[in-house]
């Protein structure tokens, strides 16, 4: 087993086992909590993300596939290819992106952290990633924040695209984008002063 990775909750591990690559995403444990504690909110997150992905999975959204779960670890295909973060997005990655969040939110998802670092692309199709903050949720306020993260990290050429390839998917896209309008309107009018 070799760690790969690590995120605020979970440490990432490639392993073999019976000779298929799998990823074991374990979440660690916090000191900072009571035991007791910590103990219920690990099972329950563990727990929670599993049935997330076997949903996604149910919907026929491109993600890896369950291999097993533990108290505190979802084992999961391995997938091979790129982090989308760390490719030259082109404009029918982004208009694919944005068809996998519309196809996630119509499954009743929201993913909590959807950007590049959680896509891999795998020659020209593209996987969603990493539910550790995704929620079954159908308010537009929720999927508006999955889209505010991307735009965020993408061109506006590119975020059109995105936006575009989202609106195909989406059974309520047009209230979507309206809210995620309605979001940047708050953050526009804030006034700072200093004190």
């Amino acid at each position: 087993m070799k760690k790969i990775g690590e995120g605020a909750e979970a440490l990432i591990y490639a392993a073999k086992i019976y000779g298929a690559d799998v990823i074991i995403k374990y979440r660690q444990r916090k000191m900072y909590r009571a035991a007791e504690l910590d103990t219920k909110l690990r099972k329950t997150r563990t727990r929670k993300e599993a049935k997330i992905i076997a949903r996604v999975l149910e919907h026929g959204i491109p993600a890896p596939a369950l291999i097993g779960i533990g108290n505190f670890s979802i084992y999961m295909e391995r997938i091979s290819g790129i982090m989308l973060k760390d490719t030259r997005i082109s404009a029918n990655d982004a208009a694919l992106a944005g068809l996998l969040l519309g196809k996630l939110h119509n499954a009743g998802v929201t993913h909590g952290d959807f950007t590049p670092a959680n896509l891999i692309k795998s020659g020209k199709n593209i996987r969603i990633i990493d539910f550790g903050l995704s929620n079954i949720n159908k308010g537009s306020e929720e999927r508006a924040l999955d889209l505010l993260l991307m735009k965020r990290q993408l061109s506006p050429r590119l975020f059109s695209e995105f936006s575009s390839g989202y609106l195909k998917a989406a059974d309520s896209g047009n209230d979507t984008i309206k809210r995620l309008e309605e979001i940047l309107e708050r953050g526009r009018y804030q006034t700072r002063t200093l004190a």
